[in-house]
């Protein structure tokens, strides 16, 4: 089992940018893909970004596609969100999630895009853009 805890979420104006954090401890995060959800005001949680156990593939939504850029440290079980350019309607809790690679052991590089692949979740931290 792991347990994820996100960091880095604020409040910034519209163009800033933030960098969030997620580490994870009770097992080494290279057992996992990860990835960056998003839960806006009475939105549906929605897939932000994607990596791959061994940072080689990443995946994003298509809102935040050219603005967002995630990447991981294995060494330091530490994935990244680095969000540029932020909109107002990049408000929204974010939360990393974990998904176990050997539950597909002829495709280790396979990173989910919904919700109910991922098999743990950190509690989430608020981002706020301000028009």
């Amino acid at each position: 089992q792991v347990q994820l805890v996100e960091s880095g979420g604020g409040l910034v104006q519209a163009g800033g940018s933030l960098r969030l954090s997620c580490v994870a401890s009770g097992r080494t995060l290279s057992s996992y893909a990860m990835g960056w959800f998003r839960q806006g005001p009475g939105k549906e949680r929605e897939f932000a970004a994607g990596i791959s156990w061994s940072g080689g593939l990443t995946y994003y939504g298509d809102s935040v596609l050219g603005r967002f850029t995630i990447s991981r440290d294995n060494a330091k079980d530490t994935v990244y969100l680095q969000m540029n350019s932020l909109k107002p309607e990049d408000t929204a809790v974010y939360y990393c999630a974990a998904y176990l690679k050997a539950r597909r052991p002829f495709n280790s590089d396979y990173v989910p895009n919904d919700v109910s692949s991922y098999d743990y979740w950190g509690q989430g931290t608020q981002v706020t853009v301000s028009a």
